[in-house]
């Protein structure tokens, strides 16, 4: 399949890793920020084939994961009312809140609904104009530009009964907020190319100069996590902290321009709550004053939720990178995909998904040894 079998090619990923073990003389670690991006590394073992010199530490990148337990919860009030029509992705059907997911909303007789673009709930809408239709528009930037143009074309073609539950956070803030951390042990980034593609790179050199960290662009097939490895060991041996993009092939300098006007248009920069991590400052978007009328939080009155995490769950350490899953005593036992008590269990970019998937349960991952540089 074209841009996939090229990108998993083991005759390419062995030379790359034998540069990044002959390159590397000292311990580094490097943090993906990315839950798509832990997936792939522990999916193909990228972590056990690097030298012992560089750990992968996984960032908080997992829109799912850091979603606070306050909005799941306004969630679940809004989706119980007999009036309300709820959509969401599906992924986020099973995220715990306090005492129950969206899928219990549903078996109670909720009307919940998995759609696959916020553009189908803004159909419903259309279609159901005697009842109010919420979207959860929760993630990166990544997804804030379709449901930028959502609110856009709901309030263009004035369909009142629409409204979007907003979520949406920054990577950029995120990456201060763990360099300021007086327990980081980042030394470098492995930026998400997804959101690049979106945004582009204007403001990551402000912050590799300030905490003098290399981030290098980085994509999500295999070649391209041992070439932004590979490019990221080089800077750290060589003591540089510049930008680097090794996505080209989807990422440009300035992003995509017709999808930052829109979230110009329809967001503002707000201070945000990351879940298991707290409230980072501008780290997150919501409805600016010309849509608000599209706000589900204003519209339905829950500002006010009481909310209550499990005292087992550790998956605010895992999101910030100072444990691995598998070090969560709940983690396998009591927390499984099954039972989870934190998002990072359930969702398809979760670290704790990951290690339950792929059978990190606890075992010290054996490194292989790569051959010499030809």
């Amino acid at each position: 399949m074209k841009y996939i079998d090229e990108f998993q090619d083991p005759e390419l990923a062995r030379r790359l890793l034998d540069d990044i073990h002959a390159t590397a003389t000292r311990p580094w670690a490097l943090m993906e920020v990315c839950g798509g991006q832990t997936h792939t590394i522990i999916r193909h073992g990228i972590d056990q084939l690097l030298p012992d010199t560089v750990e992968l530490i996984h960032g908080p990148g997992c829109p799912v994961c850091v979603t606070p337990l306050e909005v799941i919860d306004k969630a679940l009030e809004i989706a119980a009312r007999p009036d309300v029509i709820f959509c969401s992705f599906g992924d986020m059907l099973r995220v715990p809140g306090t005492d129950r997911d969206l899928f219990r909303v549903r078996s109670e007789g909720g009307d919940v609904r998995v759609v696959y673009s916020p553009l189908d709930a803004l159909k419903i809408a259309r279609q159901n104009p005697d009842r109010e239709v919420v979207f959860f528009g929760i993630g990166f930037e990544t997804t804030a530009p379709p449901n930028a143009m959502t609110v856009y074309q709901a309030r263009k073609h004035r369909i009142p009964n629409f409204s979007l539950l907003v979520s949406h956070v920054r990577v950029p803030p995120a990456i201060e907020a763990i360099m300021t951390s007086p327990s980081c042990r980042v030394q470098a980034f492995l930026a998400a190319g997804h959101v690049c593609s979106v945004m582009g790179m204007d403001e990551y050199p402000a912050l590799a100069e300030r905490f003098r960290v290399p981030i290098v662009v980085t994509g999500f097939e295999p070649l391209d996590l041992l070439e932004g490895i590979r490019r990221t060991v080089r800077q750290l041996e060589r003591g540089e902290h510049t930008v680097d993009n090794a996505y080209p092939r989807a990422v440009r300098a300035g992003g995509n321009p017709a999808a930052r006007a829109m979230l110009d248009d329809v967001f503002e920069v707000t201070d945000r709550a990351w879940r298991g991590i707290g409230t980072i400052p501008d780290s997150g978007w919501r409805l600016s004053a010309r849509y608000r009328d599209f706000d589900a939080e204003h519209r339905f009155s829950v500002e006010n939720i009481a909310t209550r995490e499990p005292a087992a769950c550790r998956s605010g350490e895992v999101l910030q990178g100072q444990i691995k899953p598998h070090q969560c005593e709940a983690f396998g036992t009591t927390c499984t995909p099954r039972t989870p008590l934190g998002a990072t269990m359930v969702s398809s970019e979760g670290a704790c998904a990951a290690y339950y998937l792929y059978r990190r349960l606890g075992v010290t991952p054996t490194k292989l040894e790569a051959s010499p540089v030809a």
